[in-house]
């Protein structure tokens, strides 16, 4: 089995090094930033940097470049070139979140997606972990990753935003959780457009307007900007007479014909 150091004992290097070791693979070490780095590249198969993104480049020009070892990255955004001069190089992004070695370890060995670039190694590692394979290269990476925070953090940062709503009217955030579950299930069936249901798909807009009216002065810029997207689906949907009252409304989520003086200010 392939031998493997790891860089990095936050949430990702451990999650990365329990996981590896439940597929029978050789984790000789995990390092902490403080440790003695130079030799860490010496009699392994791969040296795996799971540090902070910042830490990244640092961190590889301590490493003294071994010719047969790939020096791989796990972050989403960053391209090979942060790992200097070392011949072979490589990055697995893994798509899921790692709240802790254990919950980490068990996501990664649950059929997640790794995004690869570089070395066959990490194709490899991807594989041997069950996941799913997704090459992207330098050129793409800020994009995709761009993705990966929309689709992971932007989604729990609105869920706070539910949980403040909910909580105005007396209610917790897992009174909605089944109608979040439900939704995600179907855009994975149908896709977003077809998924898509509420006031802003039918051009309801005087229910949009209730809605603000009834939002905290200091919600209100993220409902509009949900509209927005809302908005745009539906017209991406085609032509068809909602789609064309869509398409009359102004880029911020409201219609033209909103009567609040703050809202004429945002458009």
């Amino acid at each position: 089995m392939p031998r493997v150091r790891i860089i990095g004992r936050g949430r990702a290097g451990t999650s990365l090094a329990r996981a590896l070791q439940l597929i029978d693979w050789d984790v000789v070490g995990l390092l902490g930033r403080d440790d003695d780095a130079s030799s860490a590249a010496d009699g392994v198969d791969a040296l795996v940097i799971a540090t902070p993104d910042g830490l990244i480049g640092p961190t590889a020009s301590s490493v003294t470049p071994c010719p047969d070892t790939v020096v791989l990255h796990l972050s989403g955004s960053l391209g090979l070139d942060v790992l200097g001069m070392h011949p072979r190089r490589a990055s697995l992004h893994p798509l899921v979140p790692l709240p802790d070695a254990e919950v980490g370890a068990q996501r990664l060995l649950d059929g997640a997606t790794f995004a690869v670039n570089g070395d066959p190694l990490a194709g490899r590692m991807a594989a041997a972990l069950g996941g799913r394979i997704v090459e992207v290269d330098d050129a793409r990476r800020v994009a995709y990753h761009a993705a990966a925070c929309i689709a992971a953090n932007h989604v729990v940062a609105l869920l706070g935003q539910v949980e403040r709503v909910a909580a105005s009217v007396g209610l917790g955030l897992d009174t909605f959780l089944g109608l979040t579950r439900a939704a995600v299930d179907d855009v994975a069936r149908l896709g977003p457009r077809a998924a898509l249901t509420g006031p802003a798909s039918r051009s309801d807009w005087a229910t949009v307007r209730q809605h603000l009216d009834a939002l905290s002065p200091e919600e209100r810029p993220a409902y509009r900007a949900g509209v927005a997207l809302a908005m745009r689906l539906v017209v991406e949907a085609g032509p068809g007479p909602t789609r064309a009252r869509a398409g009359e409304a102004s880029a911020s989520g409201l219609p033209r014909s909103a009567t609040s003086d703050e809202e004429r200010e945002v458009e």
